[in-house]
């Protein structure tokens, strides 16, 4: 019996090939997308393979690519300025965001600058409780050694974009109309969604399917990401990977044409449809992180 790990998990398989296959055993290396009704598995190289779960003989759990943790600062860095709230303040190389409330993302403050440490978590807790929002810390792995129970256990995926032919029948603006906002069917204030520092922004649907919102920032080292966010599709829709990934794919396109070289999204564990989603558009796991309740030290 296959004791099967949580999607996006890198791992190695081997499985027979039809009957008179020379040699009868082959290996796969890559993350695991899905495990039912078909084993998906994501490969660096030659695209989604696609195996028969009663073909698996065996299975082993590998570690992660190895990623600088510069390399996860610089990204965490892009991403904060991409969804910042609608008010920002820098201490003691955390930044703090303030977004009403809504989104722990636009509400936690994120330790960017190598000089953070937990010595700032009393100013920190002040200046949430001053306004009136729970203080919550997001916590890169790696970033920072921290413990607590972990709120929206998450991974960062990457991927490179390029320009490729962006879906005619997606509709591109600069702000989400009623349309949108119905589609995304979250209680976000729109100045949190439409808040983005050093960066450009764009909201993405096809109408009554699809929505989505990409931010354009600079990394500190340079990269130029576009970052993927407020993806939701229908209840009622015809083929809704299809279609998120039409949508998807369209918004990156546009972050392409902007200059950025690489993409990300975050993805929380639990969430399997959107990690099947963001596999099939040749997602990579960068790094994973985690929010925290704030407590003085």
């Amino acid at each position: 019996m296959i004791a099967w790990p949580e999607p996006g998990t890198r791992v190695t398989i081997r499985y027979r090939l039809p009957a008179g296959s020379m040699p009868p055993l082959t290996d796969v290396v890559g993350h695991l997308l899905t495990v039912d009704p078909v084993v998906r598995v994501q490969t660096k190289t030659a695209g989604i393979a696609e195996i028969a779960p009663a073909d698996v003989v065996a299975l082993r759990v590998l570690t992660d690519v190895p990623v600088r943790t510069a390399d996860i600062r610089a990204l965490e860095h892009a991403a904060a300025l991409a969804w910042p709230g609608v008010e920002q303040q820098w201490v003691h190389g955390w930044l703090l965001r303030a977004g009403r409330g809504a989104t722990l993302c636009a509400n936690s403050a994120v330790p960017l600058d190598i000089s953070a440490t937990i010595d700032a978590i009393p100013a920190i807790v002040a200046w949430y409780t001053q306004r009136g929002l729970t203080p919550r810390l997001a916590i890169p792995d790696r970033l920072l050694r921290l413990s607590g129970a972990a709120e929206c256990p998450h991974r960062v995926l990457v991927r490179d974009v390029s320009h490729g032919g962006p879906d005619p029948s997606v509709r591109l603006a600069d702000r989400p109309d009623e349309g949108w906002l119905r589609c995304y069917h979250r209680d976000v204030p729109v100045d949190v969604l439409t808040s983005v520092v050093d960066g450009e922004l764009v909201f993405g649907s096809l109408p009554g399917v699809a929505v989505g919102r990409a931010a354009v920032t600079d990394a500190p080292d340079g990269t130029r990401w576009v970052g993927l966010s407020s993806v939701r599709v229908a209840d009622e829709a015809h083929g809704r990977g299809q279609q998120a990934a039409r949508l998807c794919e369209t918004l990156l396109d546009w972050g392409a044409r902007r200059g950025a070289t690489r993409g990300y999204v975050r993805v929380c564990d639990d969430d399997t449809a959107s990690a099947q989603l963001f596999g099939s558009l040749r997602f990579r796991l960068h790094h994973r992180g985690r929010y925290l309740a704030a407590r003085p030290t």
